[in-house]
C-alpha cells in the first residue's frame, strides 16, 4: 500500500505523454503570428534600406566636392568642378578651362561617374581657391530616379559642403 501511494505521487508529478510539448494547433498559431510580424516589418526594412543607400550616394557626391576643395588647397591653386551632364563630374585644375584632374575614381579623360540612379542639377560650375573658399555659394539638387526623392547639397562661400 505504501508503494502504491508513492507510485501514484510520482505519476501525478509527471506530465502524461499527451501533455508534453506543443500541440499542432499551438504550432500553427505561433507560425502564423511570426509570419504576420515578418510581413509587417518587411516594408519598413525596405524603406530604411533605400533611405540609407540614398544617403550614402549623397555622401559620395559631397566627398567629391570635398576632394576638389582639398586639391585646391594642396596645390595652392584654383580648382573648378564642372558637371558636363547630370551623371558625371570633372575636376579641372587652374581654372574652368584648365586640365582635367585624373586620379582614383576617374577615367582617362578625368570624368567621375556619379552614383547610379541619381541625377544632379543645375549643371553650374563651382570653383575653389587656394584657401578652399568657393567662388560663389552654390546649391545642387540630387534626384533619386527610383523614388523621386530630392536632396540638396549646398556649398557656402567658405567652401563648406553640407546637406541636410
Amino acid at each position: 500500500m505504501v508503494w502504491a501511494a508513492h507510485h501514484e505521487v510520482r505519476k501525478a508529478g509527471r506530465p502524461s505523454v499527451r501533455e508534453a510539448g506543443f500541440s499542432l494547433t499551438e504550432l500553427i498559431v505561433f507560425i502564423a503570428v511570426v509570419g504576420v510580424l515578418f510581413v509587417m516589418t518587411v516594408p519598413f526594412f525596405i524603406s530604411y534600406y533605400q533611405a540609407a543607400a540614398a544617403r550614402a550616394d549623397v555622401q559620395q557626391v559631397m566627398t567629391l566636392f570635398h576632394q576638389a576643395r582639398e586639391l585646391a588647397i594642396r596645390q595652392n591653386n584654383t580648382v573648378c568642378v564642372t558637371l558636363p551632364n547630370n551623371g558625371q563630374m570633372v575636376i579641372l585644375q587652374g581654372s574652368c578651362a584648365g586640365v582635367a584632374w585624373t586620379g582614383a575614381g576617374t577615367d582617362v579623360a578625368g570624368n567621375i561617374n556619379l552614383p547610379q540612379g541619381f541625377t544632379i542639377g543645375p549643371l553650374n560650375n563651382v570653383t575653389f581657391n587656394y584657401l578652399g573658399a568657393a567662388g560663389a555659394a552654390t546649391s545642387y539638387t540630387m534626384t533619386n530616379s527610383t523614388t523621386g526623392a530630392l536632396t540638396t547639397i549646398s556649398i557656402a562661400l567658405t567652401g563648406r559642403v553640407t546637406s541636410p
